[in-house]
Formats: C-alpha cells, sequence, structure tokens
C-alpha cells in the first residue's frame, strides 16, 4: 500500500519528539498500518541548525515558511505542533484549504475554536485529529470519543496541569511556600518564565473545555467557564487540609446538575482516600462518572516529548489510516456529529462544603463576629481549626462550614474582607465530596 507523507510545523519539545518516534519507530508503526509513515518536510524558525534523528532519510525538506508545508503536493497530512491562536490558526486553515488533512497539539485553539475548524474540515472532506491537546500520553480523547461513547457521563474531574500539580505537591510533601517551589520548577523546566497560564488556571481551563465538549457535546467557550488559580494555597492549607483528612489539588472539574452543565477551574480540598489525591508531580489524571458504566480513571504523564510524541504519531498513524481506506465516514473529534450550544451555568449555584481560612490580628470576638456573617447568609459552621502559631498578628486559623450555595459563601467573603482585623480576604476553597 501506498505510503503517507507528513509535514511537520514546529521542531520545539512535541514537534522534536515527534520526530524521534516517527525515526527511532517506524518499522513497527509499518507493521500496524501495512504502510509507512515518512516526514516529507519540517518547518521552524531555526530548522537550519536542527539536527534531524537518523532513519527520517536524506530528502526531508526543511523550511522557515509554513506555506511551504501545506502546499507541498507530496505532504498528505500537516502536524500543526506550534501552539498558540494567531498564526497556528493560518496554519491550519491554509491546509485545509490545500486538502490536507491535519494533526495538532494546539489545546488553546482547540478550546477556542476546534468545532468550528472541524466543521470547515469535513466540508474540505478531510480529517482533523488532536489526542495531544489535552493531557500528554494519555488517550482521554479516545476514551471518550470511542472507548466509553456507549454511555452518557454525568461528571468528570481531572487534574490536567503538571505545572500546579508539581508545584502543589511539592509544597505539600516539603512544606514550603509557593513563591520556593515555583522558582525551582522554573529552574526545572517545568514551568515557564512567565507561569501565568499554569498557575493562574487558564491552560487547565483550555483543555476542560476540550474534554466538556467531548464528555458532554456542547460547544463550550472557554471564557464561560469559572477559573481560579492556586497563588494564594500556602503549606499551612496543606496542615490545615491534613487535619481534615483531605489535601489540596487544582480540579478541573464538570458535572451535569438540574440546572444544566457546571464547569470549573479550582483549587480544592479532596479527601485523602480518593485516587485523585494519589495523582503526583507533573502527572495528569481523569476522572469519569458515567450514568451506566460507573466510574473509570486514567493516569498518565501530562506533558514531555515523548509521552505528547506518542499521542501525535498516534493520530498520524489514525488519520492515515483513514486516508489510506477512503472511508467516507469518521469519528468526530469531538465524538458528536454536531456540537449544541452550551448554555452557561453559573458556578454559585454548586453545593459544597466549604474551607475557609483566615489570617488575622488576633483579638477577642473575631470567631463570633465571622460566625455572626455566615449566620445571616443561613451557612452552619461545622468546625473551626487553629494549630499552633508564634505571633499573633498574622494568626492563621479555618473554618470549614456544612454544604451551601458558592453564592452564599462568595457573598459571606465579600462582607468579611471588610473586616479590619483580617491580614488579607479569607480563603474559600471547595471541599470535594468521594469521587
Amino acid at each position: 500500500m501506498k505510503d503517507v507523507y507528513i509535514g511537520i510545523i514546529g521542531l520545539g519539545n512535541v514537534g522534536s519528539g515527534t520526530l524521534a518516534i516517527l525515526a527511532a519507530n517506524a518499522d513497527q508503526i509499518a507493521l500496524k498500518l501495512g504502510f509507512r509513515l515518512k516526514v516529507a518536510a519540517v518547518c521552524s524558525r531555526s530548522v537550519a541548525s536542527v539536527t534531524l534523528p537518523p532513519g527520517l532519510g536524506d530528502d526531508v525538506v526543511r523550511t522557515t515558511d509554513w506555506r511551504d508545508v501545506v502546499s507541498n503536493p507530496k505532504v498528505d497530512i500537516v502536524a500543526e505542533l506550534v501552539g498558540g491562536t494567531g498564526t497556528a490558526r493560518e496554519m491550519i486553515d491554509g491546509a485545509i484549504a490545500h486538502g490536507k488533512s491535519i494533526v495538532t497539539a494546539n489545546k488553546e485553539l482547540m478550546a477556542l475554536a476546534g468545532a468550528e475548524i472541524w466543521d470547515t474540515a469535513i466540508k474540505a472532506n478531510i480529517n482533523l485529529a488532536m489526542e495531544a491537546s489535552v493531557a500528554g500520553g494519555i488517550p482521554i480523547h479516545a476514551v471518550l470519543r470511542e472507548g466509553i461513547s456507549g454511555d452518557r457521563v454525568v461528571a468528570l474531574a481531572g487534574i490536567l496541569n503538571g505545572t500546579s500539580n508539581y508545584i502543589l505537591t511539592e509544597m505539600e510533601r516539603r512544606g514550603e511556600s509557593f513563591d520556593k517551589i515555583l522558582a525551582e520548577a522554573q529552574a526545572l523546566g517545568y514551568a515557564e518564565a512567565n507561569p501565568g497560564a499554569d498557575v493562574d488556571g487558564f491552560d487547565a481551563r483550555s483543555k476542560l473545555a476540550i474534554l466538556a465538549a467531548l464528555a458532554f457535546g456542547e460547544r463550550i467557550t472557554p471564557s464561560d467557564i469559572f477559573v481560579e488559580g492556586i497563588r494564594r494555597i500556602t503549606a499551612q492549607d496543606f496542615d490545615y487540609a491534613h487535619q481534615l483528612g483531605h489535601t489540596i489539588r487544582l480540579v478541573c472539574g464538570a458535572r451535569q446538575t438540574e440546572q444544566g452543565l457546571i464547569l470549573s477551574v479550582r483549587p480544592a480540598l479532596i479527601p485523602q482516600t480518593t485516587i485523585l489525591a494519589s495523582v503526583k508531580g507533573a502527572y495528569n489524571a481523569v476522572w469519569v462518572k458515567g450514568q451506566f458504566g460507573g466510574d473509570t480513571f486514567y493516569y498518565g504523564r501530562g506533558a514531555g516529548a515523548n509521552p505528547t510524541g506518542v499521542a501525535v504519531v498516534s493520530d498520524l498513524m489514525r488519520v492515515a489510516r483513514e486516508i489510506r481506506s477512503g472511508s467516507p465516514e469518521r469519528v468526530s473529534p469531538f465524538a458528536h456529529e454536531r456540537l449544541g450550544e452550551y448554555k452557561p451555568v453559573p458556578v454559585t449555584l454548586q453545593h459544597r462544603a466549604y474551607y475557609l481560612r483566615f489570617l488575622v490580628n488576633d483579638r477577642p470576638g473575631i470567631i463570633a463576629e465571622l460566625a455572626g456573617i455566615l449566620a445571616a447568609k443561613q451557612i452552619g459552621l461545622e468546625a473551626v481549626l487553629q494549630l499552633p502559631c508564634e505571633t499573633k498578628h498574622d494568626l492563621p486559623f479555618v473554618i470549614t462550614v456544612e454544604p451551601t450555595s458558592e453564592l452564599a459563601v462568595q457573598e459571606a467573603v465579600a462582607e468579611m474582607s471588610k473586616l479590619d482585623f483580617l491580614r488579607e480576604p479569607p480563603l474559600a476553597l471547595p471541599m470535594e465530596p468521594p469521587l
């Protein structure tokens, strides 16, 4: 059977990993496909200085202009591995215009415009695959698209940002500050010089938007998802969480309720007995609850040249099969023939128990005053915790409250923030039920 040719745009971490796997695993890939995947062209700004893996051949076209790749008549599939929503969108549109199928690892673009791009791809009779856009080496797209497609997903929760999870679990393990662990993560290459996309939750928000579209069949706009980052978490929060039998993770949550689909990305307390609590370091995990099949769990490395490269190569293989078999039917990358329009449901409707951490200048009557505000919002106290502290001027303590609405908690926190004895606004974290 005739070989399939690939054009790779972007030779950074993921692109380099993809090329290495294509070269080192070429014979095994050919055994699985019945034909060979060959690299016809590569593109990057520094392509002249890039050493290509041995085994790719001597006739690979090198270029600094992505247009040379998407217009190359030899190329069957374009792998867009540059990221972002500007030039990357031009690359994908250009590939579609030239009749090339597309494989991408671009979570931001797929979250923002993936459904629209897929519609365009269908009309052009080409394919779009995006497994590498979420959770690196975990084939969660394939699971939602095909593996459990016969079920009806009612909830999912995930740890989808390895940088944030590394920071939180190192803070927990060593009792160090957020700033110190962040600096170490940057030195190790886990975090960017500007870490905002990771630690403020926006990277995870893009990934949740994609997974929610697959799981629930709705076209999600990332800006409709409630997002909160991890910058305010302290080592003391882990001490208090442990007292309560919990730990803290940046949780991406999606749950069907009577009001509709509630989506959020935020740090939350989760019971130490749950499987998500055991996910540490730069690993990712996704828990899915089906109406009929019950709970399933998926775990692995969420980033890195090899895990993400495996996802890209697997997509290249799937698309190559479709090209060579000439199948007129293809499974949508969003698992649904068409996505419905999502009607945002505010996170304020969510009911949870909450962890409220305060930092105060100590004086008599503080707890009574805080309890009065909670009572006025019909919020019941569950417990008050205060670990030993050397100072009375930055005294931390915690109040946990019975299940109540997010709205009531937000209103109480806003009122509490005006109190003169508070050193900073209260930190409010939901306490997730056992998964």
